[in-house]
């Protein structure tokens, strides 16, 4: 790959190619059973070669088919552990790295947007890329004032490209279905197609960033770098050193995995809470441990570093206090309550009556996690929420279909179950409860449990956007 293909026909072929692979691999299957050999050794290998051929061809086409395996990765939890393999190691590939733009390319676009001058900027500029993602590539550099910066350029074309990759993976969203048990892949399609706008515009992105990096400045716990420049399809932010948060879902010790657990789901309640923003891209690639000066521990002293602001949820008030109140009812057994509650908020569509009782068993096995003082998320956790609610045999799996997601929740949702699924990921212990007191509204009776939270920033501080060309 030397550059982000832009031809429709060029995307559209790939991807329409998917499902006549998928159609090939069963009729290839079914010839090997009737061959002889067992269904399960080749439903595992039908698994395998799926999974190495969509995640290839989203990986490489970056744009939104890669954007699409993104929002995929963080649910291999859900897979049964003998088809997890796979495709566990085909999604982590998407999480930190896609085929570079050539360096031709890059000093060309750069020229374009920063000015023919633009190397003035910068007393070192790595040609290299250091990190690929769906819709642009960042390379490492020095600042004319000698801070190390990351700097994001968007490839040309990605905007056409997220569209139309979008539009083609919805037409056969069925048939990617099977992939994860218990999730419908079309509105996850439909909800990232309508974030298309706010994903490539580099000023938004940098005025949610920027508002994050004032938040945690001085946090002990989570570091968002700040915004150095941001130009058109350019954005220049401070270098933050860090390990991957895959590399810890790899190989990291069970402390490590455990203080990443506790910080991811700190920010994603205190930072809605702090910001009146919700960061709404939650996959390992834009999370990583900073270790500071203690990089062989201890674990506790350790920050989360919080990357890429592209798609963010505006909610000025934080959460909307309806998740904790019913959360809080739900533990409490109160059926009746959280089901008005449900009704009015059109969870429940008016034409449907349901039994408030199988309602609550229905929310219970989900809410686990808030019902101890700390959880151990696991994949095998996960795979039976998902199995309870995929199986049309189970009662969940019934009640499930006659529940309605609100647009205005659809975001938070994905968003949550994103972060779970990372965190099923990392097999963290995780003190979920004590972060739903201390940031979710709704959650506690006692009001002052939500009054000391911060007022929410206003996105829109001042960024250095137009900084003069040093002389």
């Amino acid at each position: 790959m030397s550059d982000l293909p832009r031809k429709a026909v060029t995307r559209t072929a790939k991807l329409a190619a998917l499902p006549l692979g998928f159609a090939g691999r069963a009729t290839w299957g079914l010839g090997k059973r009737i061959g002889g050999r067992s269904a399960d050794l080749v439903g595992r290998e039908l698994q395998q070669r799926t999974a190495e051929q969509l995640f290839r061809v989203l990986g490489e086409l970056k744009g939104g088919a890669m954007k699409f395996g993104q929002a995929l990765s963080v649910f291999e939890s859900a897979l049964p552990e003998e088809i997890a393999g796979p495709y566990r190691a085909a999604l982590t590939k998407l999480q930190e790295a896609a085929p570079p733009m050539p360096t031709d390319s890059v000093h060309a676009i750069l020229a374009e947007r920063l000015g023919a001058d633009w190397r003035e900027l910068f007393t070192e500029f790595e040609d290299k890329p250091s990190a690929a993602a769906s819709i642009g590539q960042v390379h490492r550099a020095v600042w004319h004032d000698g801070r190390e910066v990351a700097v994001k350029v968007q490839y040309p074309g990605a905007g056409a490209a997220l569209l139309s990759d979008l539009s083609q993976l919805g037409r056969f969203a069925r048939l990617l279905g099977p992939l994860i048990p218990g999730m419908d892949i079309k509105p996850l399609i439909s909800e990232l197609r309508d974030r298309v706008s706010e994903e490539l515009d580099y000023a938004l992105e940098a005025e949610a960033q920027q508002a994050h990096a004032e938040e945690f400045a001085d946090d002990p716990d989570v570091r968002v770098p700040a915004v150095v420049h941001q130009g058109d399809q350019v954005l220049v932010t401070e270098w933050m050193e860090g390990v991957p948060l895959s590399e810890v879902i790899a190989n990291g010790t069970q402390e490590e995995r455990d203080r990443a657990g506790q910080l991811l789901a700190r920010f994603l309640f205190s930072g809605t809470a702090r910001t009146g923003l919700l960061h709404a891209d939650p996959h390992p690639g834009n999370f990583r441990l900073l270790t500071g000066d203690a990089p062989d521990g201890p674990a506790e002293k350790w920050r989360l570093g919080v990357l890429d602001f592209g798609t963010v949820d505006r909610l000025p008030d934080g959460l909307p206090s309806t998740i904790g109140a019913s959360l809080r009812m739900t533990l409490d057994g109160e059926a009746e309550a959280v089901y008005e509650l449900l009704c009015e908020e059109g969870f429940v569509k008016e034409s449907i009556e349901l039994d408030p009782d199988a309602v609550l068993d229905y929310l219970l096995p989900i809410i686990e996690p808030a019902q101890v003082d700390d959880f151990t998320f696991t994949r095998s956790w996960m795979r039976t929420q998902a199995a309870r609610i995929a199986d049309p045999r189970s009662p969940a799996y019934q009640l499930g279909r006659q529940l309605n997601l609100p647009p205005s929740y659809l975001l938070i949702h994905r968003v949550t179950l994103s972060t779970i699924g990372v965190l099923c990921q990392l097999g963290a212990t995780v003190r979920l409860r004590d972060e739903l007191e201390s940031w979710l509204p709704g959650f506690t009776t006692d009001d002052a449990s939500t009054t000391g939270v911060p007022t929410p920033s206003v996105p829109g501080q001042s960024i250095p956007a137009e900084e003069e060309t040093p002389a």
